[in-house]
């Protein structure tokens, strides 16, 4: 492991593509669809929507799925996870993804101690955002699921220059600040030629346990107007519940904790929506493959 580390501080190894490759030849050996849970600013709730939409994928629709956590500063799906080693390596130097709750894993938090500040340039970034991806074995997958640094910049732009995405998930909180910066990440993804599969309203009302009525404490319907003005759908509503937080502090997702509660329906059917948009644009790109970049 530490010859990893220190060759991203020799700033050796792949440094990313050009952009100047087809989209058709920057897919990974054995994975089918690649998609991008963002968002365009932390504190929304995007990795908590990744790792639960990971799990549900895995778990609710049968499907071979991987998780790999982009957001090299501030890397959150080894606690999510309950994940705490390091990944092995295979004899050609690939690194293989630990596996929990039917999904398998990689993160820049398994390669690094915890609380270890990560205080690298931007270079070196894109190197282990290339790295995690054409570095690791991940074997046959249906969905690779990206849970993206927050904002819009340069390890945004390298995931997409570096893989071939299928599709971005917009995940935002209803409030307006979130959302302002929501409408600048997918206006990202499409001045790059990503499809939006669609918008996630992350804590979209608090339900009372005393009185069971519910609380929109950030607003309500905030993200269906503004995927709506963008011309996206909405496609999952999460309310905001404590055994999210708890399952996510623990590292047992809630789909997993409380798999028959309204909080893992809401995970499931944002699970459902996205097989479903991926199957509209794989039909899509059958009838015109000539928008396959």
């Amino acid at each position: 492991m530490k010859g990893f580390l220190g060759s991203l501080c020799r700033l050796g190894g792949i440094r990313g593509y050009s952009g100047t490759f087809k989209r058709s030849q920057l897919r990974l050996e054995g994975v089918k669809d690649v998609i991008a849970v963002a968002s365009g600013k932390g504190g929304v709730g995007k990795s908590t929507t990744a790792v639960n939409l990971a799990v549900a994928l895995a778990k609710n629709c049968q499907l071979k799925v991987g998780l790999l956590d982009a957001d090299v500063y501030g890397p959150s799906v080894p606690m999510m996870m309950k994940i705490d080693r390091k990944p092995d390596i295979t004899e050609d130097k690939k690194m293989i993804p630990i596996e929990n709750y039917g999904v398998k894993c990689m993160s820049m938090g398994f390669l690094v101690e915890k609380d270890a500040p990560i205080v690298w340039r931007g270079p070196m970034v894109m190197s282990a955002l290339a790295k995690m991806t054409r570095g690791v074995d991940w074997g046959n997958l249906d969905i690779l699921v990206v849970d993206m640094p927050p904002g819009t910049g340069d390890a945004q732009l390298t995931m997409t220059q570096n893989l071939q995405l299928s599709g971005a998930l917009i995940v935002s909180t209803p409030q307006d600040i979130a959302l302002m910066d929501a409408r600048r990440g997918a206006n990202m993804f499409s001045k790059v030629d990503v499809p939006i599969l669609g918008f996630v309203e992350n804590m979209s009302f608090f339900k009372c346990p005393h009185c069971g009525e519910p609380s929109f404490i950030f607003g309500k319907e905030g993200t269906r107007n503004a995927a709506a003005s963008m011309g996206y759908k909405l496609i999952g509503e999460i309310p905001l519940e404590v055994d999210i937080r708890k399952g996510s502090d623990e590292g047992v997702p809630v789909v997993i904790s409380a798999p028959d509660s309204v909080i893992s329906k809401a995970y499931g059917d944002t699970a459902q929506n996205v097989v479903s948009k991926l199957e509209e644009l794989a039909k899509e790109q059958t009838l015109h493959p000539e928008i396959n970049l």
